[in-house]
């Protein structure tokens, strides 16, 4: 790994504590660190402690006379090969998203033409207020900053719920991963979760699938140094950190999200989306009233997402999910020569505890003269295997 130099911005929050193990991390990489702290940061951690840790002068004001003399806020943006912001406040993540430059740390944000991490840490109610997640929106929607968690879990002011930091190696790994790893340069498209057909403006035909494997598998990816682009029907789940997240609702708007993903470049697509194979013929525009005791429903044939990708002339390598209830060998390994796939994830949602709402799956993977076995074991981890043996065959493909 190539050293790089980290710009570390730290604003006010509890996780403030856990910045100062991230510079200790990032040092011990190779990387050169320099900090720069808004006022609310230095309520929780001094500066002293960041200067020793980074080996460098830390910074806390825009209008410090000595460090403005050499315009200190325009040479910190040009030095610096990656902006990482850790903990970045409720406050912060605003002043941000409107562009402000009225403390150090803004300035630095607005002049650096280096990618921006965002790695939140608030309360849980403060992440899901709904104008935190309008700041969040107009942050995603900027192509030079990616947001880096948050994580769900227990908070110091005991509340339980998404707004958790992301713990230091974790941030490690997505500062590093964007040049090692099994999957390094590449260009990951992946899609997760059920859609939604709708019946009427209330009611729809969808399925039962959680999205978390997808999710598990777009996190995995980033950790191995892809660029990753998740396609996702409706889901409770946080974004996974340095992931660009496209939420879709049917089979038609996942096509057409996924296609483009594909068009802006992709070296490997994995389709875990639970996508309805029909939908009804007509969407009523008022909701159906109960008029009485059977009622006829006249379904479609939805668009295969699959099946077109891996059916383009620059098809990418492309993996598919099968989740059957029976015969799962043989339904799996069909499907992977019709849609004619370079490999396939099959797993049986009929198992008790396993597949669909479930923390833990187990898969057998597919491929042409060949197959394994995986888990039980937590889609996490499961993630990270299909992950390597992917990367592997993905490898193969390629020389």
């Amino acid at each position: 790994m190539a050293a790089r130099r980290i710009l570390l911005g730290v604003t006010g929050g509890i996780a403030a504590y856990k910045s100062a193990e991230l510079v200790r991390q990032l040092k011990k990489a190779g990387h050169e660190v320099r900090v720069v702290m808004t006022r609310g940061a230095e309520a929780f951690v001094t500066p002293l402690t960041f200067q020793a840790l980074s080996g460098e002068p830390v910074r806390t004001s825009l209008l410090d006379p000595e460090a403005e003399a050499g315009m200190g806020h325009i040479e910190l943006a040009k030095w610096a090969d990656q902006v990482v912001i850790a903990p970045a406040s409720a406050d912060f993540i605003a002043r941000l998203a409107q562009g402000m430059a009225d403390d150090l740390l803004t300035t630095v944000c607005c002049a650096t033409e280096a990618p921006i991490a965002v790695v939140p840490a608030m309360n849980q109610a403060m992440w899901s207020n709904g104008r935190t997640q309008r700041n969040i929106r107009l942050l995603g929607d900027d192509p030079q900053i990616e947001l880096w968690g948050p994580e769900q879990g227990a908070q110091a002011c005991g509340d339980t719920g998404p707004g958790r930091m992301l713990e230091p190696e974790v941030i490690l790994g997505l500062v590093d991963g964007g040049s090692s790893g099994m999957l390094a340069g590449k260009r990951v498209v992946i899609t997760a979760g059920p859609t939604r057909e709708p019946l009427d403006p209330v009611r729809y035909i969808s399925n039962h699938s959680s999205g978390k494997m997808g999710y598990a598998l777009a996190s995995a990816a980033r950790k191995a140094g892809a660029r990753v682009t998740l396609v996702s029907g409706p889901v409770a789940l946080a974004p996974p950190a340095g992931v660009d997240v496209r939420p879709v609702i049917t089979a038609e708007d996942m096509l057409r999200e996924a296609s483009g993903a594909v068009d802006e470049g992709c070296d490997l697509f994995i389709a875990t989306a639970a996508v309805a194979d029909y939908r009804p013929q007509t969407c009523a525009g008022d909701k159906i009233k109960k008029s009485s005791e059977a009622m006829l429903l006249s379904l479609v044939r939805n668009p295969d997402t699959l099946a077109t990708i891996a059916g383009r002339a620059d098809a990418p390598f492309t993996v598919g999910f099968a989740a059957e209830t029976s015969d799962v060998a043989n339904y799996a390994t069909e499907k992977m020569q019709r849609k004619k796939l370079n490999m396939i994830v099959a797993n049986d949602v009929s198992a008790p505890g396993l597949g669909f709402n479930s923390e833990n799956n187990a898969v057998t993977v597919f491929w042409p003269g060949g197959q394994e076995s995986i888990g039980p074991d937590s889609k996490t981890n499961i993630a990270r295997h299909l992950v390597a043996m992917i990367a592997e065959h993905l490898g193969e493909a390629t020389h």
